[in-house]
């Protein structure tokens, strides 16, 4: 802290009185100064140095150098900037510079002063220059007590007001503030409460100004030149005004007597405390430097009158870290309290500044003693100046920061209808304002560590903001920022409207397999690029150069397509089968080989479960032919070979029977989509009669209604006794030279009923028809393929019902 406000305060320690008329130009006011003022000139080391460098010109017989005229062609090259180390050890060697010199001549005046010499002025000349600042002092003093006296009758009027007014809640914790509130007071009774404390801010204010002017009425009138004010009264006017409008501020925080008007939450007796010490404090430390110092060193000498300020500053310094050291656990104690009651922003600054409040407060004591020293008539000024600004920075970004917490802890919640169309938005975007918001809150707290950091002048913020570094700086984020904003706005639209595809809404069912696969792969890739051309940019933004970047990974790129030559041909042949549609997830193909139903279709392979439970992964470039049994409709081809006895026309009609039985089935009857065709035969051979039938049946039916319909024609070719021949054998027994033959041992037949032209095959067992109208008999049809039907409908009842998309039907 020493060292910020030496490197940042222009004035030395020795720095001339506010007394003191601005110095001339040495070499021509030279021979016009009086010692007096010669004395305090040499005081100042910049003058004195200027001087001698003034003096050593004139030896050598060499005109002042002078600044060269602003349109000369030559213009003087800039000061270079002393670096940090330069800057302190000059700040502190003038310093101490300054305090020794101000020691040794003031022994030398109290010397002088003990012999019974005057310094700056003797009796009658100080009779007639202290006699206005008596005057203005008498006269400011009784107008400030008279009017005090006034304003407290209106204060209490006021105190009793708002008492009246306060809500009972706000009422109970005025005297007690460890008690928590126990319901929040309405907006009115705040807004008369601030307009009180307002009103009452104001009056104590006009006191001060009045009693002001009164007093400076006062040194008019004593002033031996009529119409100008005297410098010394002027001096204490501007000490009073000064230091009792801070004490203004501090009785509005503490308000003693008027509890009601109390800024702040705490016991009378505790304010009491707290003001008394702040006043003692203010008054001691505002009119030591404003007004002690100046009068002593217009009466007596310069160097007097910054000792005897720096002796009080010292005692001041002293008193007040005496206090802070001595409170520190109990305003702790006081502070956690006040947290564990409060919500949880405050409360959670509250004991953070309860840890380090004694810090802050010797740190803040100790600026304002070398300040004191390094420019005693500015110095009050300044902290006031750098107070104020340090709190109302602080109170207004943590007010924003309270905003956007409390932002921050509602959800963003969309309609219903939004929601239901974009289900993911409402997730994206409550993922997205918290990331921004809580972006916002740093930079406020970066903003309010700058403004803090130049009230107190150690940063120059407005130099930063005009210098080629801090406009760069702010163009940089400024662009960081429009470049985050535009690209999570890109991804927001893309990952939408996708999400609205992938969604089920009124007039459109469930998205395909396919619409699902394509649009997944296509919002990857939108990611993928929207993250790659956004972080070029930020990295472009911020200075780095991504040409090399872009050239190695492009190099990269291509060592890596032609060592995987197989990968990129997988990721092509994926990308076209999707595009046109050649498979889809839960579709039944044959895949390089492999039969199966497909689970899992990436940009690079498709995963196809075979009938055995196999997981078969197939990369793409390995696919040459894709058979979709599973695309428009489907059919049941069926080819039945009869024995060469039977009748072609027959076993036709019973196909057809069987067919119009299966179509009777509530199961599998919707499931076909035509009559049957009969193609008629197509191969005799030894076997037998073949003939072919078609069954166009839904996608993916064709096995369920196969399984059927050869269920059925069993019973009916059992039925009517049609054989479905055996392998058929031509037995030779062989002869010998002469053309016999051994004899076969051949058994007849035993006699059976003529069945006539319905007689049963050899190993067939006849059945009677039995025709199957009920829908109970779908089992037997099916077989466990109507257990999996029903599954496979709950399946899709459960998908309708979930925004997920679900499966097709296998």
């Amino acid at each position: 802290m020493l060292s910020c406000v030496l490197l940042t305060w222009p004035g030395q320690a020795g720095a001339a009185s506010p007394l003191q008329p601005p110095s001339q130009p040495p070499a021509a006011s030279a021979s016009a100064l009086t010692p007096d003022a010669l004395a305090d000139l040499l005081d100042n080391p910049e003058a004195r140095k200027a001087l001698v460098d003034a003096l050593r010109a004139q030896a050598a017989g060499k005109p002042p150098a002078a600044s060269p005229a602003p349109g000369s062609a030559t213009s003087p090259k800039a000061p270079t900037e002393p670096g940090l180390q330069e800057r302190m050890a000059d700040g502190v060697q003038q310093f101490l510079t300054g305090v020794a010199a101000d020691m040794g001549q003031g022994v030398d005046d109290m010397r002088a002063l003990a012999s019974g010499r005057s310094l700056r002025m003797d009796g009658a000349t100080a009779g007639n220059a202290l006699l206005p600042l008596l005057l203005a002092g008498l006269a400011t003093v009784i107008a400030y007590l008279v009017l005090r006296m006034i304003a407290m009758r209106i204060y209490t009027r006021i105190d009793r007001w708002v008492a009246e007014h306060a809500s009972p809640s706000e009422a109970a914790t005025v005297h007690d503030p460890g008690t928590p509130r126990r319901a929040p007071a309405s907006m009115r009774a705040l807004y008369q409460r601030l307009g009180a404390i307002v009103g009452a801010v104001a009056i104590d204010a006009g006191v001060v100004l009045l009693a002001a002017m009164a007093g400076g009425a006062a040194a008019l009138w004593g002033t031996p030149e009529r119409g100008t004010l005297d410098t010394l009264a002027a001096v204490f006017l501007r000490a009073f005004v000064a230091v009792e409008i801070v004490k203004v501020l501090i009785r509005t925080v503490f308000a003693v007597r008027h509890p009601h008007l109390r800024l702040l939450p705490m016991s009378d007796e505790l304010a009491r405390y707290w003001n008394a010490w702040l006043v003692r404090v203010v008054a001691a430390a505002g009119y030591g430097t404003l007004l002690v110092d100046p009068v002593i060193s217009a009466a007596l000498s310069p160097a007097l009158g910054r000792l005897a300020s720096m002796v009080i500053m010292l005692v001041v310094y002293v008193y007040a870290v005496r206090i802070i050291w001595q409170n520190r656990h109990s305003v702790r104690d006081r502070m956690n309290r006040h947290a564990a009651h409060a919500a949880t922003f405050m409360g959670s600054r509250l004991h953070f500044l309860s840890r380090i409040w004694h810090v802050l407060g010797i740190g803040y004591f100790t600026v304002l003693l070398i300040v004191s020293q390094i420019d005693p008539t500015n110095a009050l000024p300044f902290m006031a100046r750098a107070t104020a600004q340090t709190l109302l920075v602080i109170g207004v970004g943590s007010l924003l920061i309270l905003f956007l917490n409390t932002i921050l802890a509602k959800p963003i919640r969309l309609s219903d209808d939004l929601r239901r169309r974009l289900p993911m938005l409402e997730a994206r975007v409550n993922a997205y304002v918290p990331a921004m918001l809580k972006s916002v809150g740093w930079i406020i707290r970066i903003v309010i560590v700058l403004l803090v950091l130049d009230a107190w002048h150690a940063f120059d913020l407005s130099r930063w903001l005009s210098s080629d570094a801090g406009g760069a700086a702010i163009k940089i984020v400024v662009n960081v920022v429009i470049v985050l904003l535009i690209a999570a706005l890109a991804w927001t639209v893309i990952a939408s409207i996708i999400e609205h595809r992938l969604s089920q809404s009124e007039g459109r069912g469930m998205p395909s397999a396919r619409e699902r696969t394509l649009l997944s792969l296509f919002r990857n890739a939108a990611l993928i690029v929207i993250v790659t051309m956004t972080l070029m940019v930020l990295l472009s933004q911020i200075g780095i150069d991504v040409g090399p970047l872009i050239a190695g990974a492009g190099v990269v790129g291509l060592a890596i397509g032609f060592g995987a030559q197989k990968l990129v041909q997988d990721i092509i042949t994926g990308v076209f089968i999707q595009l046109e549609n050649g498979m889809n997830e839960n579709d039944v193909v044959q895949v390089a080989g492999v039969f199966g139903t497909v689970e899992k279709m990436t940009i690079r392979s498709v995963g196809i479960r075979t009938l055995d439970g196999g997981y078969h992964l197939v990369p793409f470039s390995s696919v040459d032919v894709v058979a979709n049994h599973m695309r428009d409709f489907s059919y049941h081809l069926g080819e039945y070979t009869i024995a060469h006895r039977e009748s072609v026309d027959d076993a036709i009609e019973h196909l057809r029977a069987a067919f119009a039985e299966l179509m009777t089935d509530s199961v599998l009857g919707p499931e076909i989509l035509e009559e049957m065709t009969v193609a008629g035969v197509t191969a005799v051979n030894d076997k037998g009669v073949t003939i072919r039938i078609l069954i166009k049946t839904t996608p993916g039916m064709q096995w369920a209604v196969q399984r059927g319909y050869n269920r059925l024609l069993k019973k009916h070719f059992d039925a009517a006794g049609i054989e479905l021949p055996y392998p058929h054998t031509v037995v030779y027994f062989g002869q010998d030279k002469r053309g016999y033959a051994p004899s076969a041992n051949v058994t007849l037949q035993a006699e059976r009923p003529d069945d006539g032209q319905d007689a049963r095959a050899a190993g067939h067992t006849r059945r009677r028809f039995k025709p199957e109208t009920s829908q109970d008999d779908s089992a037997e049809v099916l077989g466990n393929e109507l257990e999996a039907r029903e599954e496979g409908l709950e399946e899709a009842g459960a998908r309708a019902e979930s925004p997920e998309p679900g499966t097709r039907r296998a």
